[in-house]
């Protein structure tokens, strides 16, 4: 959708596309935010804990599309998309001070073949810029692979894709708007002075496609890595030359020899990169399942242990609890009256008692209910 508005109809302000996106977003997210009973408690504890990295996000996105678009001025397409094509191994670097993920040599080889696979297909044989220029586009490829690393942390510590969009919106619109003043707001006036109603029609079905895009973007993030989502988006640049060629009538002759074997070399990586992934997968959930299944082991043996050290009491035979209940239902000999004297004589009972307690003590030795009566 974007690159058709800025691109083949001439709607000629990405930064203001950008601005209109990410307001937006914030204005549909709103009122989920301030009602749904899940978002509204967690406004306070978010921002309090994570108010940097969010303000890094808003940020980074913001400077990486105002830069890129800066330095499209200095030097050519071309050019931008070749500096542009590194971002996957940019991340990677990005990922090791931010997340502290240091990728492995099999890693670095895929993202080093996919990188310059994308590079050759998408080099037109010219490059023309300064110094000024390249440096602009290298800074925004910094951005993007800083907002890419920074959102990949802060979403693996359970913060929602929802409020991640919600919160960095408007930190890029206020962070593009001296962009917008100085390169696009006098043309723009012009701009839609003569086509209003297109111009509307551009931005709110851009800001409807951009608000799904972002939801599902931070959703890989959080369940992949930065790094894959940038390997994704490499793969989408072959993808779509490979779908131009098919189905753009003309563009098949433009696809050259050495476009096929940067996409062969570009899909190569792609498939090394993720049969690395995919054997990391399968090892991590092995050991996973063995820590689990040691857990539930040892719960076992500790039960055992204490069904040993602690034996269940097993019930009385029935003859002696006949037994005792002839002892509790005879007469209390303290309270038994003399014949003669009709006062009561206390006896002594200890003897019954003590062959209650030795009966309780010793169950087995008693196996009939005569062995007392």
């Amino acid at each position: 959708m974007n690159r058709w508005a800025l691109g083949i109809y001439g709607f000629a302000f990405p930064v203001l596309l950008t601005m209109t996106h990410m307001g937006f977003s914030f204005c549909v997210l709103l009122p989920l935010m301030l009602t749904h009973p899940s978002f509204k408690t967690q406004h306070r504890t978010t921002l309090k804990r994570q108010w940097k990295g969010l303000l890094c996000i808003g940020a980074f996105m913001a400077m990486n599309i105002g830069l890129n678009n800066l330095s499209l001025v200095e030097i050519s397409l071309s050019l931008n998309q070749v500096i542009r094509a590194s971002l996957p191994v940019v991340t990677a670097a990005a990922a090791v001070l931010v997340e502290r993920k240091v990728p492995t040599r099999g890693e670095l080889l895929a993202l080093l073949l996919l990188t310059c696979g994308v590079v050759v297909a998408i080099f037109e044989g010219q490059a023309s810029g300064n110094g000024f220029g390249i440096a602009l586009c290298v800074a925004g490829t910094l951005c993007s692979a800083g907002m890419m690393t920074t959102a990949s942390k802060i979403l693996s510590e359970k913060l929602d894709v929802l409020l991640l969009t919600f919160y960095t919106a408007p930190v890029s619109c206020c962070v593009l708007m001296p962009f917008f003043y100085s390169r696009e707001l006098d043309r723009f006036r012009v701009y839609a002075h003569l086509n209003g109603p297109a111009a509307a029609a551009i931005v709110v079905c851009g800001s409807g496609v951009a608000l799904a895009y972002n939801v599902v973007h931070n959703i890989l993030l959080q369940r992949t890595s930065a790094v894959t989502v940038t390997v994704l988006g490499e793969v989408k640049i072959v993808g779509l030359l490979a779908l131009s060629t098919l189905l753009l009538p003309g563009e098949s002759s433009q696809f050259t020899l050495k476009m096929s074997l940067g996409c062969i070399c570009a899909i190569a990586g792609f498939c090394l990169y993720s049969n690395i992934k995919l054997i990391a997968a399968r090892k991590s959930a092995a050991e996973t399942a063995a820590k689990q299944a040691w857990s539930a082991q040892d719960r076992e043996s500790l039960l055992s242990a204490d069904q040993v050290a602690n034996p269940p009491m097993s019930p009385a035979p029935p003859s002696l609890s006949r037994t005792l209940n002839k002892i509790s239902s005879r007469p209390n000999a303290s309270s038994v009256q003399s014949p003669r004297t009709g006062a009561s004589s206390p006896r002594k009972t200890h003897h019954v008692r003590d062959a209650s307690i030795s009966i309780r003590s010793h169950p087995g030795s008693f196996d009939d209910a005569s062995a007392i009566s």
